[in-house]
């Protein structure tokens, strides 16, 4: 569904992303780990358009999106929940799920794809006249998830959802992530620090070191990789 090869990346003279390459097959959670400034947020923001690429290509479903702009890249199906969920803050959680439906067109769509955020998380229902900026932690990773899945994706991007989260609710958010996958069959491409749990939840995994993938294996596999037991899982 997803194939990037040899992708580049620079921050000026700083090379963020030194030729990687990873695929994603239809209907999987695959996982990148890898320390702080690894490039991990890099290659999820050169995938959705918001970063130009120097080098390399990136194909979804079989056409080039190589520095596509973002809106069409949305268009396509692929949906970005950012670091830190970047929610509007000062707008209701309502109007925040409205923002991630604004390219579609169809009223009965958008109400379908409503009733799946609300099935999914019922708490958003019970919020949604509240201001986003005064809701939980939690709360707000799951109103930045919603807001992607009211795009009606094919391919989500989750950047860090665990961050910050008390351990309860990280449980929660990888436990509606899985729901996400299965019941709705929305491919997923995770992101996250939480390396236990994203081997976990995930069927094959990368590891990313300085701009370079180092290690990539089924997901089972890579947990007891001793590798990764010693830098990622403190074992």
């Amino acid at each position: 569904m997803l194939e990037v090869k040899s992708l580049q990346v620079s921050y000026g003279a700083i090379n963020a992303l030194d030729g990687i390459s990873l695929s994603v097959k239809p209907g999987a959670i695959v996982t990148l780990i890898g320390s702080n400034g690894a490039g991990k947020t890099t290659t999820l923001k050169a995938i959705s358009g918001l970063l130009r690429t120097q080098a390399g290509s990136i194909a979804y479903d079989g056409q080039d999106i190589t520095n596509l702009p973002p809106h069409q890249i949305v268009k396509l199906g692929i949906s970005h929940v950012p670091e830190g969920r970047m929610i509007f803050a000062n707008l209701t959680v309502h109007e925040n799920l409205m923002m991630g439906a604004y390219l579609q067109k169809d009223r009965h769509v958008i109400h379908g794809e409503l009733e799946l955020v609300f099935a999914t998380f019922p708490r958003l229902k019970e919020r949604g006249k509240q201001i986003a900026g005064t809701l939980s932690g939690g709360e707000q990773q799951m109103l930045a998830i919603g807001r992607a899945l009211m795009g009606k994706p094919k391919f989500l991007m989750l950047d860090e959802p665990s961050l910050g989260l008390a351990p309860l609710l990280v449980k929660t958010i990888f436990e509606k992530i899985v729901e996400i996958n299965h019941q709705h069959g929305i491919t997923i491409l995770l992101v996250e620090q939480n390396a236990n749990l994203a081997f976990e939840i995930s069927q094959y995994g990368y590891v990313l070191e300085t701009g370079r993938i180092i290690l990539q294996n089924e997901s089972k596999l890579l947990r007891q990789n001793p590798q990764v037991r010693s830098a990622y899982l403190g074992a």
